[in-house]
């Protein structure tokens, strides 16, 4: 994002007790089992001058933030929002020489317990990071949000900024989808396939799961809750074939999703934990002043109450926890979360403690 805004307080839990399509187990145990949260670490810098990818001399990356990422084909993709080179404001955060709205990384390093190392990015002709994603005149910018590949085909989510408003707040043009199916190299953004700027899929986090593509979505901002849509996987692009949870029952009117967790949700990440065989979504509770994690046996829930996974207090003006695909599943999680101050993102790890 292009502002840090101030983060606190704690939000109780909307519990749907159903079990649907999408759920793991069909008799879900909705007692929590995750416990706690230790051993938090700084792992290494992923972007910037200080990570092993030197993007400052490599790509022309002085800052960067968010880095939500999904796999295709045993490659990586890491993906970012407002990008910029050299050289970044003296009080930190966002600005710089040649701005880009978004940028795309990829590797095939699995080794996260030092960090990550880039294969590559998408890069212009003279080897700079380049946007993947284009803004139209009316936006702000525009952001990649999470991704997902689908039989070989690319989509990221973003959103398309119209204006950043007060701290944890912004309004958006619009949201949708852009393909990509050469690797990421060039992208389509059909604009038929966006929801309008004023609904609860302004930003999101996506789940394939028995034939179907979940989005986890929010408004765009800080402090709204997380309802849920889903489609056909091969009816990503299709407007018209989502339907979304109202509590019991998958509907076609998106003004029937309910709250499957409630405010304030600010940038968040889902993915299956097998240690603790269940659902886990991280997200930026700015009121709190922290990254927390919930958990969930099903998608649609109920999801846990929030517990701290990485203080403010320790990493000032944190935000963004985005889930490693590869390294999300054990009793050690990593993910990757970035820093208003240093405006770059790090690769973070910590351990899940569970119930006995």
């Amino acid at each position: 994002m292009t502002r840090f805004l101030k983060i606190g307080g704690m939000a109780a839990v909307l519990l749907v007790l159903f079990s649907f399509a999408g759920a793991q187990n069909d008799t879900p145990d909705t007692e929590p089992v995750l416990v706690g949260i230790e051993d938090v670490e700084f792992v290494a810098w992923l972007t910037g001058p200080e990570s092993e990818n030197a993007t400052d001399v490599n790509y022309d990356i002085d800052g960067t933030d968010l880095g939500s990422m999904f796999e295709m084909d045993g490659t990586l993709y890491i993906a970012f929002g407002d990008t910029f080179g050299c050289c970044r404001p003296s009080g930190g955060g966002a600005g710089g020489r040649n701005w880009r709205t978004n940028a795309l990384a990829y590797t095939t390093d699995r080794n996260v317990e030092d960090g990550i190392t880039f294969d590559g990015m998408i890069v212009d002709k003279g080897g700079r990071a380049r946007n993947v994603l284009k803004k139209r005149f009316a936006d702000v910018t525009i952001i990649p949000t999470d991704g997902i590949a689908i039989d070989g085909r690319m989509y990221l989510h973003y959103m398309a900024v119209k204006s950043w408003d007060e701290p944890g707040h912004w309004t958006l043009n619009r949201s949708g989808w852009g393909y990509s199916d050469d690797g990421g190299e060039t992208w389509t953004q059909p604009p038929e396939a966006v929801w309008d700027g004023d609904t609860n899929f302004g930003q999101a986090a996506l789940v394939e799961r028995d034939g179907y593509l979940y989005v986890f979505g929010i408004h765009g901002g800080r402090y709204g809750g997380v309802a849920l849509a889903r489609t056909p996987v091969d009816s990503v692009l299709d407007m018209a074939a989502y339907t979304y949870w109202d509590g019991a029952d998958w509907v076609s009117d998106i003004n029937a999703a309910v709250e499957i967790v409630p405010a304030p949700v600010g940038e968040l990440s889902v993915k299956w934990n097998d240690f603790l065989g269940r659902w886990i979504m991280t997200y930026l509770d700015e009121p709190r002043r922290g990254n927390v994690i919930r958990e969930a046996p099903t998608l649609m829930g109920p999801w846990s109450e929030p517990l701290m996974l990485v203080s403010a207090a320790d990493y000032p003006s944190l935000y963004g926890a985005y889930l490693n695909p590869w390294a999300s599943d054990g009793e050690v999680i990593y993910f990757n979360m970035s820093q208003w101050g240093p405006y770059n993102v790090m690769v973070m790890r910590a351990r899940l403690v569970k119930a006995e």
